[in-house]
């Protein structure tokens, strides 16, 4: 009799099918191309063979769900056979990401302060800078160039582009901005607590993310972690940026559902779990700051902007890990 979660042989497998002569038995090529060459790419054309075995380096039990399909769930390119092998895979994940906390924070870079930057440039004089840094004393509160508008009525255009060379990054400008349409590429939440502005999609590659006056580089790499684009960050000026950023908030999200847990065995159940009940055709786990974003597409994708309801995000705070 033979065993059921036994590996055939090669020869075994060319005469099942010839085209699953591969290095991964089982995986069709063009499903291997797309999850490894491009793993954060487009999700069209991903289809699991019949005899896709399970992405758990310690599965031994794959070939005894066979009525389980192929298509889903899937977690980062690899299906699961089963709930505990969906576990599996999300706590190797989530050790991967609470790993790497800190790492990805940038220490504190000195910085020549905004009113160097800008008495160097020629923009303002030292009194001018003076008097705004006294104003900013006594009322204990607002940025250095919220006062130079305010008081010293320098242009909000000129603080702009300084805070610009100061995190040399480039001024981005808000024309066509489509806030509905960006709405399924960042949670609301991080949109909202990080300040966050995507403003467009340049050749289905590129994203451009917006924000006020200093860059969040954990943020930006979580979504180009997550969406698989290429992520320029920029300073918006800041009257543009709070419209729009009103703007934005108030537009249709994808569907977002909020947990906390207390330990990493509940973090892992609670994302397992989500995942199995939804049985996506993709999901993928980042970490932004102390939150874990679990993104599922219950359907393939067409393009790198999804729809509002193509995409379900699954949000957990690690503050307490």
């Amino acid at each position: 009799m033979p065993v059921l979660n036994g590996r055939p042989t090669r020869e075994a497998r060319t005469a099942l099918h010839p085209a699953l002569i591969e290095d991964r038995w089982g995986e069709e090529p063009a499903r291997r191309e797309a999850t490894t060459s491009n793993p954060g790419g487009s999700l069209k054309g991903a289809r699991p063979g019949f005899f896709q075995t399970c992405a758990n380096p310690g599965c031994g039990s794959g070939w005894l769900h066979l009525w389980r399909s192929r298509a889903a769930p899937i977690f980062e390119g690899g299906w699961t056979c089963s709930a505990a092998c969906t576990s599996a895979r999300i706590a190797a994940a989530l050790w991967r990401e609470l790993d790497g906390r800190g790492s990805a924070e940038q220490s504190h870079r000195h910085r020549v302060p905004l009113g160097l930057v800008m008495m160097e440039q020629g923009w303002i004089t030292s009194g001018q800078l003076r008097q705004a840094l006294d104003a900013q004393k006594e009322a204990g509160a607002g940025r250095l160039g919220h006062w130079l508008v305010r008081q010293q009525r320098v242009s909000e255009q000129l603080v702009t582009r300084a805070l610009g060379l100061q995190w040399s990054c480039p001024v981005l400008p808000m024309e066509f901005h489509d806030a509905e349409a960006l709405t399924p590429l960042v949670p609301r939440l991080f949109v909202d607590a990080f300040r966050a502005l995507p403003l467009r999609v340049a050749a289905g590659r590129l994203l451009y993310l917006g924000f006020e006056e200093r860059l969040d580089p954990v943020l930006a790499l979580a979504i180009e972690r997550m969406t698989g684009l290429r992520v320029e960050s920029g300073l918006v000026q800041g009257s543009q940026f709070r419209s729009a950023h009103t703007r934005m908030l108030s537009a249709r999200f994808p569907p977002v559902e909020l947990i906390e847990a207390g330990s990493e065995p509940a973090t892992v159940h609670a994302l397992s779990k989500a995942i199995e009940r939804a049985q996506p055709v993709e999901s993928r786990l980042v970490r932004a700051h102390d939150c874990l974003w679990l993104r599922m597409w219950p359907r393939p994708q067409a393009g790198p902007l999804p729809e509002a309801n193509s995409v379900a995000d699954l949000i957990c705070s690690i503050g307490a890990h």
